[in-house]
């Protein structure tokens, strides 16, 4: 359901590995989208919805952009057709280890950052998910040992057995409340679905600033490799910014000047402390840190 970069990327990966694939888009289809289809014999539609078929399906992967209150989804959930995300569907069909970053703020140059540190480092990385490609058209037509993922609240709303490697939770601000029956809390949830099917070889690593993020996680079991970043002590392994330097202590402790780095300000800091924080988990030399 819907035909952007998630849902072509999703009916590509679909085609590929032979399931039965029908796009259906309640608005127009971009040029270059509806081509795709076309040159891969991908029956779609635009400007309308055949319900019929769609509640015939054996999974709907739906576009971050359709809320969960649309009546075809309630209706497709009450007849128990299973409605996923296109980061869930294109989980299905790779081995590679994948590292995920949500937040209200910083996901993109974090997750930018993230991915040029791996690159820089020699790993045979990719980045996907709301920035650049989509992860489903990236693991249809590449085949990397890496993926990077920004993802949204909208996107990890999707999950159910999606399961990453490094988990990074940047912040929680109010925002996008109105698809979450304007609930904080529900909004909090969303983000927290980045850790749901996390395992004993899972790390999360997150802003131990946020009241938010703190305040959730007394309610909740962390995984057992939990990384905290953040301007005040720092109890335990982790990350810590303090008098101009960044510190990171995970695998190998480390030092960052503030004379060294091009990304300047406090909320970059919080970004550059979660992206080395993610290095150092992979065991990348400092200084290609």
């Amino acid at each position: 359901l819907g035909a952007g970069e998630s849902g072509i990327g999703a009916a590509i990966l679909g085609k590929q590995n032979e399931y039965d694939v029908f796009v259906s888009d309640m608005g127009l289809i971009a040029k270059k989208y509806k081509d795709v289809l076309i040159n891969n014999k991908i029956l779609f539609e635009e400007i309308k919805h055949t319900k019929e078929q769609i509640l015939n399906a054996d999974v709907v992967v739906k576009s971050p952009g359709i809320p969960d209150s649309s009546f075809l989804i309630a209706e497709l959930r009450h007849k128990g057709v299973p409605v996923i995300s296109e980061i869930e569907f294109g989980s299905w069909f790779t081995n590679a280890k994948l590292i995920g970053i949500t937040g209200s703020n910083g996901k993109t140059t974090t997750t930018s950052l993230i991915y040029h540190i791996l690159k820089s480092a020699g790993l045979n990385v990719g980045v996907a998910g709301n920035i650049g490609e989509s992860f489903a058209l990236k693991v249809a037509t590449c085949n990397y040992d890496y993926y990077v993922l920004e993802l949204s609240s909208f996107q990890l709303d999707g999950i159910k057995k999606l399961k990453l490697d490094i988990s990074i939770l940047l912040n929680i601000t109010p925002d996008h409340l109105d698809r979450y029956d304007y609930s904080l809390d529900k909004y909090i949830d969303s983000k927290f679905q980045i850790i749901k099917n996390s395992d004993e070889n899972s790390v999360f690593i997150y802003n131990s600033d946020d009241k938010n993020i703190t305040e959730k996680i007394l309610d909740i079991t962390l995984p057992k490799s939990a990384y905290k970043f953040t301007f005040n002590e720092l109890k335990g392994k982790g990350a810590k910014a303090k008098d101009g330097e960044i510190l990171i202590d995970i695998n190998s402790p480390m030092r960052i000047s503030a004379d060294s780095l091009s990304l300047i300000g406090k909320h970059n800091s919080y970004n550059i402390m979660a992206s080395a924080s993610v290095a150092s988990v992979l065991g990348i030399d400092e200084k290609k840190i």
